[in-house]
């Protein structure tokens, strides 16, 4: 990811009010949509936990797209001592926590036991 995309980022996250805070992080994930990091964020930022599912999934996903485009099959570690993982994990683990939120159980679950798995 670009230094800018990361500076912006900062800058969205140094917001002194929620709403400036959230819609500054929007916009650095509208003009970097593959920023897992950001897609993190915003779900870490929304209250409402319906839209933080919906963000943190799509980081998650983003993720998966890359890790699949740089060669990982699913399976192996996938370590947060690396800084282009960690927003793909934040995004996994804030998933994991919204839908404990919404009640699926389940997927919760999943992404708890994926999370472990993958950065014990």
């Amino acid at each position: 990811m670009p230094d800018e995309a990361r500076r912006s980022l900062a800058d969205a996250l140094a917001q002194a009010d929620d709403a400036s805070r959230r819609r500054a992080i929007s916009a650095v994930a509208a003009t970097w949509p593959t920023f897992c990091e950001a897609w993190a964020e915003l779900g870490a930022a929304t209250p409402d936990p319906v839209e933080a599912y919906a963000y943190y999934r799509v980081g998650y996903h983003r993720g998966l797209d890359q890790l699949r485009g740089a060669g990982w099959r699913g399976s192996g570690y996938v370590r947060a001592i690396h800084p282009e993982n960690r927003g793909f994990l934040a995004s996994l683990r804030g998933l994991g926590r919204a839908a404990e939120r919404i009640g699926e159980t389940g997927e919760a679950e999943r992404c708890a036991e994926f999370a472990r798995q993958l950065d014990p």
